[in-house]
């Protein structure tokens, strides 16, 4: 029975650490690296869970190190900035058991709002980074993370990118080697960061980065694939190696990194004597390029890549052209090339919400009502985008309000009289919003904030949040009532509604807008994908129907426009398959035309 399967990276990073013996996991959801701790749920001997944000998770992960357990966090890239406040004073410590944080970078923003290069933190934390190329390497280097981690003290970058972290791959399976961890023995000089304890690691850092340095100078990943020729050296690691090979340069040779940092500085500056040019092919930053310039490295790179956005086979062969490292090449002059038709345009998608979501009624209602809204970052983000576009700032988890407050004391210290909205999830709402809360509960401007509850972690892939447990009313699951936290905090004005009940919800916030001072509405409907609601569909009488479009509007997709038999002009249509009986489009339809069919498939519910 062969032991090769197929895992995309994110697995591929939860089997290396079941195989080093890892023994506690914790992340916060957020695309790419999703799947990591999804697919550790199976392995019995690793305790995973999800931390409320990334800080919390990393003080877990971190607390399990320090007791001698080898431990990991995962994030996405923008998470890091949540978690770097213990992590760079835990980098100053010397680690315990051995300490992986796996981030997964997204270039080209393919689910993220911003795109930054989390190889910095690796030079700003006075730590390592892997960065694997495959799924394969992407288990090796987890397993060689956690040895590195606890032969150096020091916690270790594992740095995944979203095309890695979703690609498939064949991976050899192994044992897994258990490490025993003997718990935790107080050490202050050691895990107490203040002066002087803390002036000390200074010096510390600086050893252990000389060593590692040394270390990397000889590291067996760290591969030169010697080309014919000897005019061109390309320095390149990651995904992006893989692109590289596609293109089969026999002439050029390549040095292939595995751990970016801290570079094998003596290594490249022997191999650069042996080269006319040296140049660095990386995503995003010109992060290795920068630092081969500093030590005196004649290197080139981002004046053929973009800095931006991810680097495909085509981006590589063209910046390689314009390098000069591919001249008159096959590609670009074989007759056999000259017969490809150009390819359509692919028609551009805007991301919608699910058939039956809840936050759409609140979409509807803000919009007719003009309303400034500040929004947040979860599913309810596509509030930004057509048909609703009523969202008008995007920034980051819990921004929305400190950033309402903020506009709103300008626009009164300005005479700018308008009701400031702001929008906020659940699972952001535990997120980093409580703290944002706490500041707007002694406001006296005119704030309404909505919270939606929809019971889960939607963008994600439904992961729990502590109000889950509260739509089960299962006593077994932890769950927390925010109005009542919300109330603790001294805010008084609040109301709790079932958005689906559509002309009462719009009462409750037209009326929130209105009254000074803050006003709390949290929506109470769940998501209706991850709990897999299910009532009986709707339909269009086309007799009653007049055409209006006001179920259009309401952006639901099962509803389309439709031309019936004997009728002159298209009428609303409703797919009786994708509709889940939200009751949302019958609610705002002025005539009654949309009714309910009062039949459920039960082979359908679930």
């Amino acid at each position: 029975m062969s032991n090769k399967v197929i895992l995309t990276g994110n697995e591929a990073i939860s089997r290396g650490f079941y195989e080093g013996g890892g023994m506690l996991a914790s992340s916060y959801p957020g695309s790419p690296t999703v799947q990591i701790l999804d697919s550790l749920k199976q392995y019995n001997e690793i305790y995973s869970d999800w931390g409320t944000n990334e800080k919390v998770a990393m003080e877990l992960a971190m607390g399990a190190s320090i007791a001698g357990a080898r431990s990991m966090v995962s994030m996405k890239h923008v998470g890091i900035n949540i978690a770097s406040d213990p992590f760079m004073t835990f980098t100053q410590t010397k680690t315990n058991g051995g300490f992986l944080l796996v981030v997964g970078d997204d270039p080209g923003l393919s689910s993220s709002q911003n795109e930054q290069d989390s190889r910095v933190w690796g030079k700003y934390a006075n730590i390592p980074i892997l960065d694997p190329a495959t799924p394969e390497e992407s288990k090796l280097f987890t397993k060689l993370g956690l040895a590195i981690s606890e032969a150096f003290n020091t916690p270790v970058l594992i740095r995944l990118t979203s095309r890695l972290c979703h690609s498939r791959g064949v991976v050899e399976l192994g044992e897994r080697e258990e490490s025993i961890p003997e718990g935790f023995t107080p050490d202050q000089s050691r895990y107490c960061m203040l002066p002087p304890n803390s002036n000390a690691q200074q010096y510390f850092m600086k050893e252990r980065m000389e060593k590692l340095q040394a270390f990397n100078e000889t590291f067996q990943h760290n591969v030169l694939e010697e080309g014919k020729g000897k005019n061109f050296l390309i320095i390149t690691s990651g995904l992006v190696y893989e692109s590289l090979k596609e293109l089969q340069l026999e002439d050029i040779s390549i040095l292939k990194l595995g751990m970016i940092w801290p570079l094998p500085i003596a290594k490249i500056k022997g191999l650069s004597k042996d080269y006319k040019n040296i140049i660095v092919l990386e995503e995003m930053l010109p992060f290795m390029e920068e630092e081969l310039k500093i030590n005196g490295i004649l290197a080139k790179g981002k004046e053929f890549f973009s800095f931006t956005g991810e680097l495909t086979i085509e981006d590589v062969k063209r910046g390689l052209q314009k390098a000069g490292v591919l001249v008159n090449s096959k590609e670009d002059n074989s007759d056999e090339n000259k017969h490809i038709v150009e390819k359509e345009p692919i028609i551009i998608r805007t991301p919608m919400l699910c058939s039956g979501c809840p936050h759409r009624p609140i979409f509807h209602i803000l919009k007719a009502n003009n309303a400034t809204v500040i929004g947040d970052i979860g599913c309810y983000s596509l509030g930004i985008y057509e048909p609703f576009e009523v969202h008008k700032t995007n920034i980051s988890m819990g921004a929305s309000l400190g950033m309402a407050l903020g506009v709103a004391t300008v626009h009164s210290k300005i005479n700018k009289s308008k009701p400031i909205v702001a929008t906020i999830g659940d699972g952001t709402f535990f997120h980093s919003g409580m703290t944002g809360f706490l500041q707007l509960a002694k406001t006296t401007e005119n704030i309404t904030v909505i919270v939606m509850d929809n019971r889960t972690t939607a963008m994600t892939g439904g992961q729990t949040t502590p109000t889950t447990g509260d739509y089960f009313k299962d006593e077994t699951i932890y769950h927390a009532n925010i109005p009542d936290i919300l109330k603790s905090f001294g805010i008084k004005d609040i109301t709790v509604v079932d958005q689906f009940n559509y002309k009462e919800t719009k009462e409750v916030i037209n009326g929130a807008m209105k009254r000074e001072g803050l006003s709390v509405v949290v929506t109470t409907r769940p998501c209706a994908l991850n709990f897999k609601i299910k009532k009986p569909h709707f339909y269009v009488d086309p007799d009653v129907c007049i055409s209006c479009r006001n179920c259009i509007r309401t952006n639901c997709p099962p509803i389309s426009m439709k031309m019936y038999p004997g009728k002159e002009k298209k009428n609303s249509y409703i797919n009786p398959d994708m509709c889940v009986g939200c009751s949302v489009c019958s609610q705002v339809c002025p005539v009654g035309a949309i009714k309910s069919s009062n039949i459920i498939d039960k082979k359908e519910v679930k």
